[in-house]
């Protein structure tokens, strides 16, 4: 009897359990095509922790505001709304606060029309214009001034938010175009000079002075010859030390601040070898906003990595020619003529855009400058309402975790699984980013600080499995017990197209007053592998203090 009973309880028990699994598997099946519609793979992340491979600066993290008045169209769209220089609320609390956050948020004053301001200095004796379009004359505006009411304005609204100001001077002044189309002559500086000279007597503070926008090998609009370019520097060069002679820092001198054409960046940084502090180029590697298959091109691992040669090519110039100069990215949006909208201002701008601050951050690149803080279609934050589009939080989150040290990572599992670490930025370890390219794979990753040269000629099967080969390392390598922090970005709905980011599960939204919201992480047991979500991105803060690239 007590047998049969028993017998009878276990059949129920396992009844009951048969049909709870059944369910459950039914269940996740469903949500599992529903939201992520695919299946789960394992990898690893390889993090050598003995040396770095290159440092950024602490407020790598860069973003512009640009001249570009409201009828500034691209595709029939007009994008920028009062986000220029010129006109920006800079009352607005959302903008404060968003600047604020980052404690310090590095901006460069310029871009296209920045070759066409005047300053409206003492004996300039022009009238103050805003821009006016006009497709006959160059960059199909005409001349526009900064007057130096705006510039007070300005200089109060950085003061209060504890921006870093880097300001794109115009290159063209004096210059004339020939008839192939080149701007040549010198440089004329007077202009320059008293914008800075009264910016001195006032005690505004500038990080550093470029000189032009998109002149360097074919130009936008026109160009400069390397050897002319070289020349203009030495004269700006001259002109700081004088203006600031006495000062124990001095602003950085910066250009060309265009596009990289390895043989008219190889001429100009051999002939400026001590006049210049900055080299900065521009990134546009998506083409045209207007194009069809952007997200397609996010989404590609070889797309990503063709923008790898610039960083390497230049770098390997900047060792070559003896310079001090170092490289920055001084104006990055991705797609160029004002961006894609819900594509270059949506979700998935993120995955590019993070992959490429790690890119850039591993050849030593050492700010990076993002088209645009607000404007266009690419603007950290929406030109209409202020509010932070995904990239803010994505930039935000990059900001304050990942420290200045740079660590040569690798990742073993699958190719849509973009790593990249760096020693954390405010507490000892190491701080690891994951972005996954994959809109149906789920990836359990696995980390180790033993370098996976070892394992270089690994069978494909192994490949496969990276977990096989994990497993079989020394205890000392793997990450060790306790906990670890995540935050993990991803779409609402899951919709790359969406404007509005989830951390860990919660939308993020600014508050009435304006507030940034704070970005938690949840703890997460060491021993367990990273869960990274289809189309979803993960910064992992590790607490690790074995690590001499670190220490």
């Amino acid at each position: 009897m007590q047998r049969t009973l028993s017998y009878g309880m276990g059949s129920l028990c396992l009844l009951f359990c048969g049909c709870f699994w059944l369910y459950w598997v039914i269940h996740t099946s469903y949500m599992s095509s529903k939201s992520t519609a695919g299946n789960t793979i394992e990898g690893v992340a390889y993090i050598n922790g003995e040396t770095s491979i290159g440092r950024i600066d602490d407020d790598f993290v860069c973003a512009t505001l640009d001249w570009w008045p409201p009828e500034k169209c691209d595709y029939g769209r007009c994008s920028w709304g009062r986000a220029s220089i010129l006109n920006l609320d800079l009352n607005n609390f959302i903008l404060l606060n968003a600047i604020k956050a980052f404690s310090p948020l590095k901006i460069r004053l310029g871009g296209t029309l920045q070759n066409k301001v005047i300053y409206e200095t003492e004996g300039n004796g022009q009238q103050c214009n805003s821009f006016v379009k006009n497709n006959s004359e160059l960059l199909g505006f005409s001349q526009g001034c900064l007057s130096m009411s705006r510039w007070d304005e300005l200089n109060l609204f950085f003061k209060k938010t504890g921006a870093v100001v880097v300001f794109g001077l115009n290159e063209l002044s004096g210059k004339t175009i020939d008839n192939r189309g080149a701007a040549v002559g010198p440089w004329n500086s007077s202009d320059t000079e008293s914008l800075i000279r009264y910016s001195v007597r006032k005690g505004y503070t500038i990080h550093g002075w470029e000189l032009g926008n998109e002149l360097s090998g074919n130009g936008i609009g026109t160009e400069v010859s390397a050897d002319q370019y070289a020349s203009d520097i030495d004269s700006l060069q001259n002109i700081v030390q004088n203006i600031y002679a006495g000062f124990e820092v001095k602003p950085l001198v910066i250009a060309p601040g265009g596009f990289f054409d390895a043989n008219w960046f190889s001429e100009f940084i051999k002939k400026t070898p001590k006049s210049l502090q900055v080299v900065t180029f521009h990134i546009y590697s998506l083409g045209p906003g207007v194009g069809d298959h952007l997200v397609d091109m996010i989404l590609d691992p070889s797309s990503l990595d063709s923008v790898s040669h610039t960083f390497s090519s230049l770098q390997s110039i900047l060792k070559s020619s003896g310079t001090r100069a170092v490289a920055w990215v001084g104006e990055a949006g991705g797609a160029y003529n004002s961006g894609h909208n819900l594509v270059t201002n949506a979700f998935v701008f993120s995955l590019w855009y993070l992959d490429q601050l790690g890119m850039a951050s591993s050849f030593d690149t050492k700010t990076y400058c993002r088209q645009s803080l607000i404007g266009g279609n690419y603007g950290l934050l929406d030109t209409s309402s202020f509010a932070p589009n995904p990239d803010y939080y994505s930039a935000l989150l990059w900001h304050r975790l990942m420290g200045n040290n740079v660590l040569s990572t690798n990742f073993r599992g699958t190719k849509k699984i973009r790593a990249y670490a760096h020693c954390s930025k405010k507490m000892q370890g190491i701080t690891l980013l994951l972005i996954n390219l994959d809109g149906t794979t789920t990836v359990q990753v696995y980390i180790s600080t033993e370098n996976d040269t070892s394992i270089s000629t690994s069978t494909s099967q192994e490949s496969q499995n990276p977990r096989t080969k994990f497993a079989t390392m020394s205890s000392g390598s793997k990450i060790g017990n306790g906990t670890r922090e995540e935050y993990h970005l991803t779409a609402k709905d899951r919709n790359l197209h969406s404007q509005t980011v989830l951390l860990n599960g919660q939308i993020l939204t600014v508050v009435s007053s304006g507030a940034i919201p704070s970005l938690d992480p949840i703890n997460v047991n060491q021993s367990d592998p990273v869960t990274v979500a289809p189309f979803s991105v993960v910064f992992v803060q590790i607490p690790y203090s074995n690590l001499s690239a670190c220490s």
